[in-house]
């Protein structure tokens, strides 16, 4: 079968050739990422049944993957199983989404507090402090172009990565990605409202302020500072999420109409 764009930009080492069952598996992984980028981006509306084969021509990958995808993001919650099969995109309440993004916020709060407790090496806060760094200069750019934004996203992401790893607790970074993957509970699932709403931006400061905060609870073995911090700095996604909720166009995440106003 012809492969899209989508996927012909993904590369196989000449070295490394993957069964059948391998490809399978990655096809289906990418699936699964390109259909959570079409829901939360609003390009499959709620309710309405998914035609897999509109999908096999959308994706350029075979029905198999689409449909382990499928259950996959059923399994994640961003859709739900028809009564005849299939699947549909959800809807959400603010509190299931304001329900995910505390729960984030709990594990993050653990994972600073143990990393405080136990102690963080050299080269992890080296490594938090340069990212952050990095987030520094992103935001010295008052225009906060689309790039920039991207490269903001990025940088966020991988400082709550590095964050949910210093505890060095393979189950509390396993369940912290879990529930990262939550619909709209990412660090970032809402920080597009902040670059569409002027009064909004000025918490990308607080946001990279309390990041600061919490590295340094971290170093100074603060651990219910830390574990505070962390879990107030979750508020402001909650905060963001309330505002994108009561005006998706002006946000500019077409993807909020999901969630129901309650």
């Amino acid at each position: 079968m012809p492969t899209t764009s989508f996927m012909s930009a993904v590369s196989i080492p000449s070295r490394e050739v993957p069964t059948p069952t391998e490809e399978g598996g990655s096809q289906a992984v990418k699936a699964q990422q390109r259909l959570r980028e079409l829901i939360l981006a609003g390009q499959l509306a709620s309710g309405e049944r998914i035609a897999e084969l509109a999908l096999v021509d959308l994706l350029g990958v075979s029905r198999t993957p689409i449909r382990a995808a499928l259950m996959r993001l059923e399994q994640e919650g961003l859709l739900r199983a028809l009564p005849g099969g299939g699947y549909a995109v959800r809807t959400f309440s603010e509190r299931e989404v304001g329900d995910a993004i505390e729960l984030r916020g709990t594990l993050e709060g653990l994972a600073a507090r143990l990393a405080a407790e136990r102690g963080v090496s050299r080269l992890s806060l080296a490594q938090a402090r340069e990212c952050l760094d990095q987030v520094d200069r992103v935001l010295q750019d008052p225009s906060l172009s689309d790039e920039m934004f991207s490269e903001y996203v990025l940088l966020n992401a991988r400082f709550h990565r590095l964050l949910a790893d210093m505890p060095a607790s393979e189950v509390l970074s396993r369940e912290i990605e879990r529930a990262a993957s939550l619909p709209f509970a990412s660090p970032s699932g809402f920080v597009g409202v902040q670059v569409n709403n002027a009064p909004a931006r000025d918490m990308l400061v607080v946001a990279q302020h309390q990041h600061r905060q919490v590295l340094d609870a971290i170093e100074r073995r603060e651990a219910g500072r830390a574990e505070a911090l962390m879990r107030e700095h979750s508020r402001i996604a909650r905060h963001n999420m309330q505002l994108a909720v009561r005006d998706p166009q002006g946000t500019g995440m077409p993807g909020v109409q999901l969630i129901r106003q309650t």
